[in-house]
């Protein structure tokens, strides 16, 4: 087996160990989550995000590499294009019913006078667009 090769498949089985151990920590944290407060809630989601990018940034040079391209067969592509976008799916469903309901929350909250004023301000400039960062 040529040197490069062998490299090459160092680097996968590395790669594939980091995320069975981000797997297994991800199992050992979720139950403590049941009874965890909001600040670890948010933490737990974006650690999430942060890997999820992670992971999708590499998957995505994966596929730009002309090796792997050049080798992979074509139901592994279909395998991977079918999980890709069903996870897209997934995402912009969950995306579209939080922020409509969150929406409706903070509607509810400005009618009834009780949106925290140190993070709202009536005066804002009717220019100015929301602090979201969609």
């Amino acid at each position: 087996m040529p040197e490069s090769t062998q490299v090459f498949e160092e680097h996968l089985a590395k790669w594939v160990k980091m995320q069975k151990q981000v797997l297994d920590s991800m199992d050992r944290v979720e139950e403590s989550l049941k009874s965890g407060d909001r600040l670890d809630l948010i933490l737990a989601t974006r650690v999430a995000f942060q890997h999820m990018i992670r992971t999708i940034q590499a998957f995505d040079k994966w596929l730009q590499d002309p090796f792997i391209i050049g080798h992979m067969p074509k139901e592994m592509l279909e395998e991977v294009q079918k999980k890709t976008w069903q996870i897209l799916r997934e995402i912009l469903i969950l995306d579209i019913n939080h922020t409509s309901q969150f929406a409706e929350l903070i509607d509810k909250l400005a009618r009834e006078g009780k949106l925290n004023p140190l993070l709202y301000s009536k005066e804002k400039d009717v220019r100015e667009e929301p602090r979201l960062s969609i």
